[in-house]
């Protein structure tokens, strides 16, 4: 699979600055565009294209650094922006961070320490930006819902497509008594077929989940009914 690089936006009217910049992070393998002016940039933004990080220069030519992370910051919430300034007077600071920006680097800077902040924002924002794994946890085990993975422990316990779909099912069915045509219909989603294949699946997942079959403790069956998940053992 190739590898997306992360987009940086360059805001900086000094041009050595911008390309020593731009040096460092496209070693990294990070893809970068340079700016002069904030109206360039918002120019840019207005086409969707909108970066992975922006770092931003206060004093430029027209809008100021200020002024544009006040605009960006009223459509877009959540893109990380360094602002990168000679300004190093405490409201200054104050001001850049109060109004949206990540973080504040004072010039002269190091390069190096500069593309380390830039790897800590993007890293900050791509937890934020992933949604946390969906979980339920029972007994021993662990199923993984996002990631479609039952774990007990830490031990991945390989299922089929269809034995996962059959549990996260009953799972989420606990305690109630589902007849073999009820999963059939429901997990096959298929009007003909046969349903003495959710027997099957059933004794699958018995084998990988109870430690002694003579005593069920997970997939019960209610004679007569079906089968049921044992509530209980759901944390």
């Amino acid at each position: 699979m190739k590898e997306i690089k992360a987009k940086i936006f360059i805001i900086e009217d000094e041009k050595s600055i911008s390309k020593l910049i731009s040096m460092y992070l496209e070693k990294e393998n990070m893809n970068t565009s340079e700016f002069q002016t904030a109206e360039e940039a918002l120019e840019q933004l207005k086409s969707s294209n909108i970066p992975d990080l922006i770092i931003l220069d206060l004093n430029l030519p027209g809008m100021s650094g200020f002024d544009f992370l006040e605009r960006f910051r009223k459509d877009n919430k959540k893109t990380p922006v360094i602002i990168v300034s000679a300004r190093d007077a405490d409201e200054d600071i104050i001001q850049g961070l109060g109004g949206g920006a990540d973080d504040f680097v004072t010039k002269p800077f190091s390069p190096r320490v500069l593309v380390a902040r830039v790897k800590a924002a993007l890293n900050r924002h791509l937890l934020l930006a992933t949604p946390a794994e969906e979980c339920i946890n029972f007994g021993e085990y662990t199923l993984l819902l996002n990631s479609c993975v039952l774990k007990k422990g830490t031990k991945k316990i390989p299922l089929s497509t269809k034995e996962y779909e059959v549990l996260e099912y009953i799972i989420k069915n606990a305690g109630v008594s589902l007849s073999p045509e009820k999963i059939y219909n429901d997990v096959w989603k298929v009007p003909f077929g046969d349903i003495t294949a959710v027997a099957v699946y059933i004794q699958r997942l018995r084998k990988k989940l109870e430690s002694d079959n003579s005593k069920i403790e997970y997939i019960r069956t209610d004679f007569g009914k079906g089968y049921s998940f044992n509530k209980s053992t759901i944390k």
